[in-house]
C-alpha cells in the first residue's frame, strides 16, 4: 500500500515537472508602463495553458480572464498585431493600465521564441 500510494505521489511529480519544462516564458516592460508576464505552452501549433501577470491592473478584474480567453488556442505562429487584435477586442469594455493590447502580444512572441526580444 505504502509503495503504490508513493509510486503515485512520485508520477505526479514527473508529470508536473515535465509540464514545467514545456511551460514558456515571455516579459515585457511596456515603455512608461508596468512589466507584462506571459507563460504559455503549445501543444498542436496552438497556444495553451497561457497565463498572464505583471505588476499592472485592469478593471474589471474579469479582464484578465477575458485576455487570456482570447489568446488561447490560438494559432503558435500568430504574429503581433493579430495576438493585440485579439487582446484589443477581447478588453474593448475594460480599462487596462499600465499595460497595452501590444505590450500582451510582445510578451506572448517573446514566450514563444525562448524568451527572446
Amino acid at each position: 500500500m505504502m509503495i503504490k500510494k508513493l509510486h503515485g505521489i512520485l508520477t505526479r511529480g514527473l508529470k508536473q515537472a515535465r509540464k514545467q519544462q514545456d511551460m514558456m516564458h515571455g516579459e515585457y516592460k511596456v515603455p512608461g508602463g508596468k512589466l507584462v508576464v506571459v507563460d504559455c505552452m503549445i501543444e498542436n501549433q496552438r497556444l495553451t495553458n497561457v497565463s498572464l501577470s505583471g505588476d499592472f491592473f485592469l478593471a474589471p478584474d474579469e479582464a484578465l480572464e477575458w485576455i487570456v480567453a482570447a489568446l488561447e488556442g490560438q494559432p503558435a505562429d500568430s504574429g503581433e498585431t493579430i495576438l493585440a487584435e485579439r487582446v484589443r477586442a477581447a478588453t474593448a469594455s475594460a480599462e487596462l493600465l499600465g499595460i497595452t493590447a501590444e505590450g500582451v502580444a510582445i510578451a506572448v512572441r517573446r514566450a514563444i521564441a525562448g524568451g527572446a526580444a
